[in-house]
């Protein structure tokens, strides 16, 4: 039996808000991609500051949108399958919450069943410079089994725009759950690509 093609991609309060708009989009265009997206309290206060979107606007993005506030959805039991769990942007609270198995709201419990279920999730931090207490909250998370992608863009593919910029670390989203959709170039690729 195969596994459901569903993804959980979680939005936290901090900045890097382009980074999960480039992302949903992507995701969006992937046939037989079921997203089901859960936006902190913060999150939603960071996209109206930060880009100038409504929550809304986001939710529209998704397949299934679940409420940060509820513990009982689907995305909260380790039964309902998923490919696993991103988390874009990673605030450095939501980090510690992960790291140490707090799983205080929806976000939060979902990454903690993805880790219990040994799925993947993986976490893109873009806060910078990164205090000790972050560095060792990203060391705990990874032995806990997640993937730490900071929002560090590559520039070998000599981007022209921030959009190259953000599908770089699209890209590498995508190859972490082993979904093909050509979103940047790879290394030595010369490859033109292109996302409305």
């Amino acid at each position: 039996m195969s596994l459901p093609k569903r993804l959980v991609v979680g939005l936290s309060g901090a900045s890097g808000m382009p980074y999960a708009l480039d992302l949903l989009k992507t995701l969006r265009r992937i046939p037989g991609l079921e997203t089901h997206l859960v936006m902190t309290q913060g999150a939603k206060r960071v996209l109206l500051e930060e880009v100038g979107t409504r929550p809304e606007a986001v939710e529209a993005l998704a397949d299934v949108v679940h409420r940060s506030s509820d513990l009982g959805a689907a995305v909260a039991s380790g039964s309902f399958r998923t490919l696993g769990m991103v988390v874009v942007p990673c605030s450095a609270t939501t980090l510690a919450k992960v790291a140490y198995g707090l799983a205080d709201n929806l976000l939060t419990r979902a990454a903690y069943v993805t880790l219990k279920e040994r799925r993947p999730l993986v976490l893109v931090p873009r806060e910078t410079p990164l205090p000790l207490p972050s560095l060792e909250a990203m060391v705990k998370a990874a032995q806990a089994g997640a993937v730490i992608l900071p929002a560090a863009p590559g520039f070998y593919h000599r981007p022209a725009q921030i959009d190259d910029l953000l599908a770089f670390i699209t890209q590498r989203i995508l190859d972490l759950f082993d979904l093909d959709y050509p979103r940047a170039p790879r290394w030595k690729e010369a490859v033109e690509l292109e996302l409305d």
